[in-house]
């Protein structure tokens, strides 16, 4: 007999959250209901009004599992007072999209992820981790797990391409060959400053201050991180800059204007992307 476990939530919208750019490995299966891929588990959940829904999930597993990968335990009303008080220019990005949460994601997965995101729009990247799911993940239900370092490591560049990963394919074997090896791992980094984090991450091939932001922020929680892509530099010199700007003077000015939360702020600022 499936389970469903429900919660109440405050300040947390799951399409918001799941839609704006931090996770890939997530499909909509109706109105109300996605199914997302984690963690070697595919989660059925729902959300309506302020209920969050779990299907065949446990009281036990969301505590062990969920609550930690969406981040609700957080106070992010408090987190969003912070940033309008010191951006009040965002106030009214942030009460338009209020539920948006940075999620925790599997660190392995995320390096992936986001090494094959370069230049590729999100339903590309989406279907790029599709393919190498279902051609070397293990099968689970009706769907395919994200692949394991191992399996990766044995498809090899040709098969990683095969899955129109393109020029990434001899980054993502560096990347798995690094992790396989113990050259790079979330405990090692876990016990890096950022900044030393981010050169690490830095060392795989391919890698750059982009995606090792976006390592950093999605997996390892690390929300100071202020990932700067080509959108994200254009916003932000229409914001602040008004003309031609270096990213790193970009990062720069993020960690004093938003500190703590420059990748919470990040978020509203990539909506403000959006809808311009």
């Amino acid at each position: 007999m499936s389970e469903r476990f429900e919660i109440k939530v405050k300040d947390f919208d799951l399409a918001e959250t799941l839609e704006c750019g931090q996770c890939f490995n997530f499909k909509k299966a109706d109105d109300d209901f996605y199914n997302v891929t984690a963690f070697g588990r595919v989660l059925h959940v729902g959300q309506k009004e302020d209920n969050l829904i779990f299907d065949d999930t446990t009281e036990e597993e969301y505590k062990s599992v969920w609550e930690d990968y969406f981040d609700l335990a957080a106070d992010y009303g408090m987190i969003k007072e912070i940033i309008k008080e010191n951006s009040p220019e965002l106030s009214d990005i942030i009460e338009k999209n209020p539920g948006i949460r940075i999620m925790k994601q599997d660190f392995f997965e995320t390096l992936i992820s986001f090494i094959i995101s370069q230049n590729k729009q999100i339903p590309q990247i989406k279907q790029v981790i599709g393919m190498l799911s279902e051609s070397y993940g293990e099968r689970y239900k009706d769907s395919f797990l994200f692949p394991t370092p191992e399996s990766l490591l044995a498809a090899g560049e040709d098969g990683i391409r095969k899955c129109k990963a393109g020029f990434r394919a001899p980054y993502i074997t560096d990347a798995v060959t690094k992790y396989i090896n113990g050259e790079i791992s979330e405990k090692i980094l876990s016990g890096l400053d950022t900044d030393s984090a981010r050169e690490k991450l830095m060392t795989i091939k391919g890698v750059g201050p982009k995606v090792a932001n976006c390592v950093l922020l999605y997996s390892l929680h690390r929300i100071e991180s202020f990932p700067v892509d080509v959108w994200m530099k254009r916003i932000m010199e229409e914001l602040y800059f008004h003309k031609d700007t270096d990213k790193k003077v970009i990062e720069s000015f993020a960690a004093e204007k938003f500190g703590r939360y420059s990748g919470i702020a990040q978020q509203y600022l990539f909506i403000y992307a959006k809808e311009k």
